[in-house]
């Protein structure tokens, strides 16, 4: 145990002041919590320092033994990496300490067949497509407004299936050209689903 409070405290030595991701692991190399920080170096220092006041977390520092980290050119980087690692390892801690503040992705719901594109703060293997984290919902909601009147999809929750078509009459979307109205069959889906591409494209940072 003194070996590994020793190589602990060299690390703690060598943590840059950058953004980052950190990786907790126990004794046996499992990794336990997963943590952003703006600056690791008094991030993951202040675990160590004894200042953990609810049992959870106290919890959590007695199983660490070891830790590693991954610098990344900013905040919101640190963000995302974190978010995608969680889902990919689904850390014991990282359940038992998640606080009520979900950060907002956005979802192209691919199962369907006019998939709709809107905010969830919850991610789900479902089929769909998730693009995010972000830092601010407003921001995300106010980008999705806009795209709106560039990618006419539908924002309604109907359930429209491409070969039973039940509605008759289409909302005020189709009328501003806001919306192709799958809902009454005024487009193919294959060329509706082109339109989605052409969104996710987009959300990707590509023209």
């Amino acid at each position: 145990m003194a070996k590994i409070e020793k190589k602990i405290k060299q690390k703690l030595d060598l943590l840059p002041k950058s953004p980052g991701v950190y990786l907790m692991q126990d004794k046996s190399g499992k990794i336990i919590y997963i943590g952003k920080a703006k600056q690791l170096k008094n991030r993951v220092r202040s675990y160590f320092g004894g200042s953990a006041t609810d049992s959870k977390t106290k919890e959590l520092v007695q199983k660490i033994h070891d830790f590693d980290y991954i610098i990344t050119k900013t905040e919101n980087q640190a963000l995302e990496l974190e978010a995608n690692l969680i889902k990919k390892h689904r850390p014991k801690y990282n359940i038992a300490l998640k606080d009520d503040k979900r950060y907002p992705f956005i979802k192209v719901t691919l199962q369907e067949d006019f998939p709709r594109i809107f905010v969830t703060r919850k991610l789900k293997k479902d089929g769909a497509k998730y693009f995010g984290p972000y830092m601010k919902a407003s921001s995300v909601r106010r980008t999705l407004k806009l795209m709106e009147w560039v990618f006419p999809i539908r924002t309604c929750k109907l359930e429209i299936n491409a070969n039973d078509i039940k509605e008759d009459r289409a909302c005020i979307n189709f009328q501003l050209g806001k919306c192709k109205a799958p809902c009454i069959g005024n487009i193919a889906q294959e060329d509706y689903r082109k339109i989605v591409d052409k969104a996710m494209l987009f959300l990707k940072g590509k023209n």
